[in-house]
Order: structure tokens, then sequence, then C-alpha cells
């Protein structure tokens, strides 16, 4: 579980990086996510995401901290299809709205993030 976690948060980390980078690119991804049927894809990623991260916390160096991000990112998930794709715009037009600088924000959180779930699952060092 926990390799499966690993890359979860890879992903993560590169779609911060991506955002950071390319804010264009950023947008227009999270936008085709927005997208019927594709936001229903996304949100059984993002359920699978918890699941994966609840499944790895026992193991890792942070169990507190991802089983939390887990059912956060869990119950993001069961959300989406309910919240649906009005309110996905509604947030991405806020987004665009204030430029580049609050779409590099809001990829910064999704670096961090994923910064926090590759170091909670990396394997740890042995001592010497």
């Amino acid at each position: 579980m926990a390799v499966v976690a690993l890359l979860a948060g890879l992903l993560i980390a590169g779609e911060g990086v991506m955002g950071l980078v390319v804010p264009g690119a950023f947008v227009s991804m999270v936008r085709f996510f927005q997208l019927p049927p594709v936001i229903y894809v996304a949100a059984v990623v993002r359920v699978l995401i918890g699941v994966v991260l609840v499944r790895a916390a026992p193991a890792s160096r942070a169990p507190g901290v991802l089983r939390v991000l887990g059912v956060v990112v869990a119950i993001g998930g069961l959300l989406t299809p309910l919240v649906g794709t009005r309110a996905a715009e509604v947030i991405l037009g806020w987004w665009t709205s204030g430029g580049p600088a609050v779409v590099r924000v809001w990829a910064g959180f999704a670096l961090v993030l994923g910064v926090i779930i590759l170091y909670a699952v990396a394997p740890k060092r042995r001592a010497a």
C-alpha cells in the first residue's frame, strides 16, 4: 500500500509543480476533470487515493496526518458528484479571475500536500 501511496504523492506533487511552472496548463487540466463524465472518474480516483492513504497510514512516518488527509480526500471524492460541475465552475472562475498568482497559490498547496504524502510514506532511513 505504501508504494501506491507514494505514487499518489508523486502525482499530486507533480500537479503542483505543473501549476507553479505553467498555470494555464494546470487550469486546463482542472477544467478537463470537471466535465461530465470525467468528474465522476475524478471522484472515484479521489476516494481511492483517500482509502490508500488511510490504509498506508499505520506503517508511515506520520500516521495521524496521513489518516486525516486520507479521510479528507475520500470525503472530497464522495462530495464531488453532489457538488457537481456548477460549483466546480464557480471555483475555477474564481481561480482564473485572480490570474496566474491565485492559480500558483493553489498549485503550491497541491505541491505541499504531495510532499507531505511523499515524506510520510517514504521508507525510513536505517541508522548506520
